[in-house]
């Protein structure tokens, strides 16, 4: 990896490269096509969306990864609403992915994060890639995922304490603020100011 590059907060100049960035790093990715560059479009206007931590990271002038954080809440089982953030999509562009970038702009995020106040993390993703930054899966923390019965190990829903103990004698359910659910037709108009890209259906999909 090479570490000259820099980390700052995204600029409105920039909004058409992120999202065009964030649409190759996603493309075909979880579903034909993708939703995530529309989802930074839409979450930009919304009350939940952090601008400090709406972060690009560039390399010799090129913007190679970007992250954004928005506001989110626990509702807890005694009442109690737990304020907390959640990022994503973070992206990395096709040919630096797995090279430590991805990581090194995470790491930084969340040190930004805490800074700002924000105790702990909600995020769905993978734990092998996650867990290396202290992730852990949500249930273990006794918060579930509004969309899985509570019974259920879901092993993709996962939190991490940016301040130790945030979240104990917490239990309760988390759900993504409504900007992370688009409307396909929206996805499709949005997407049409794109160049061209097929969309796939591959294997490891989820949708």
């Amino acid at each position: 990896m090479n570490k000259n590059y820099i980390i700052r907060r995204e600029t409105k100049d920039d909004y058409r490269e992120v999202e065009n960035l964030t649409r190759e790093a996603f493309w075909n990715v979880y579903r034909p096509g993708c939703t995530e560059h529309f989802v930074v479009h839409v979450f930009r206007d919304r009350p939940e969306f952090v601008p400090e931590l709406d972060l690009v990271m560039e390399l010799d002038g090129k913007i190679i990864g970007h992250i954004m954080y928005v506001r989110s809440v626990i509702n807890a089982d005694d009442g109690r609403v737990i304020p907390i953030m959640t990022f994503g999509p973070i992206s990395i562009a096709p040919e630096y992915k797995r090279m430590g970038y991805g990581t090194a702009l995470l790491r930084y995020s969340m040190e930004k994060a805490k800074e700002l106040g924000a105790g702990a993390i909600a995020i769905s993703g993978n734990i092998d890639f996650y867990g290396k930054s202290g992730f852990v899966v949500a249930s273990t923390k006794g918060i579930h995922y509004y969309a899985e019965p509570r019974s259920e190990v879901v092993p993709y829903f996962l939190v991490r304490e940016l301040v130790p103990g945030y979240l104990d004698g917490v239990s309760g359910v988390f759900r993504e603020p409504d900007g992370y659910f688009v409307n396909d037709a929206d996805v499709d108009e949005f997407d049409a100011q794109f160049p061209p890209k097929p969309k796939l259906k591959l294997p490891g999909q989820l949708v």
